[in-house]
């Protein structure tokens, strides 16, 4: 897999990381899987939602950038980010990343007082996790799977509805597999403990079989999901089984790429560059659309 071309972006928006905004797409997770919930309002809501969860997300790239530029400098590819090879001033990326968190508080409050209280769990668990939490091992990779449940949590409170169970816990999952997938791909590079000390903590044949276990548990789930007959009542269909195979195959495909190929650095990257997993992913959406609003 080769990862995906510098864009010809001024150094300022690179410091943003833009391509990982992908990640709070996990807010329209429960308007999807609401076909009575879907409205030009509530659409509108979640765009909004989208977009000052991800502004704030890039505030906090940056300054996990700013206190991790010196290790980064050491790191293969991490060297070629704006602050660690020079091309930003750490001033100016501060201000940035203040007119971000100015930009995504004021915004989400207008949205929605609810919206904003997850918003700012987020950013607590993020500033826990950047100051301290991602140098323990296994509690750095949930705080990066609370991250997308509170995504999805967020998305919920914007419509009015009361997320899923299923879509918590699939979630909470699939998050906890692709952070231990990144963390294999860390000890592949032979990274030391003095770029992230949460290495001290793994292995190969733990992270492999941490991976076995949370796979199994996502595609159960899943299996689960997509026949509970209360599920299929509500989303008015029986037949959400039909969509099983393409996250079979997703999930496998990643695995493979990870064990294999040992390729699991970035999953923004793999979903946007792998072609197998870019058609699952949407003959997924688009076979789970059709069987839910047609």
């Amino acid at each position: 897999m080769k990862p995906i071309p510098s864009l010809p972006l001024p150094p300022a928006l690179r410091l943003l990381r833009i391509h990982h905004w992908i990640k709070s797409g996990f807010i329209a997770a429960p308007l999807f899987f609401s076909p009575d919930a879907v409205s030009v309002e509530n659409i509108q809501r979640v765009g909004l939602g989208f977009l000052f969860w991800s502004l704030l997300a890039s505030a906090i790239y940056i300054l996990n950038d700013w206190r991790d530029r010196e290790s980064d400098r050491q790191h293969p590819t991490k060297k070629n980010r704006p602050l660690a090879a020079g091309t930003v001033s750490p001033g100016f990326a501060f201000f940035i990343m203040l007119a971000l968190v100015i930009t995504a508080a004021i915004g989400s409050y207008c949205l929605s007082p609810a919206f904003a209280a997850f918003l700012l769990t987020y950013t607590i668990i993020n500033l826990a996790y950047s100051l301290r939490l991602k140098h323990v091992a296994v509690i750095d990779v949930i705080c990066i799977a609370m991250g997308f449940v509170l995504r999805v949590e967020a998305g919920a409170v914007l419509i009015n509805i009361e997320p899923s169970a299923w879509i918590v816990i699939m979630t909470g999952l699939l998050a906890l597999f692709l952070g231990f997938a990144k963390r294999r791909d860390d000890l592949v590079k032979d990274l030391s403990s003095e770029h992230r000390k949460s290495l001290d903590g793994y292995s190969r044949n733990f992270i492999d079989t941490t991976l076995a276990i949370t796979l199994g548990a996502v595609l159960v789930s899943y299996l689960i999901y997509t026949t509970d007959p209360d599920v299929g009542e509500r989303l008015r269909s029986q037949h959400l089984y039909y969509t099983a195979p393409f996250v079979i195959y997703g999930m496998l495909r990643y695995l493979q790429l990870t064990l294999v190929k040992e390729r699991s650095g970035s999953p923004t990257v793999i979903v946007l560059t792998d072609p197998p997993i870019l058609l699952s992913g949407v003959a997924w959406v688009l076979t789970f659309a059709w069987l839910i609003y047609s």
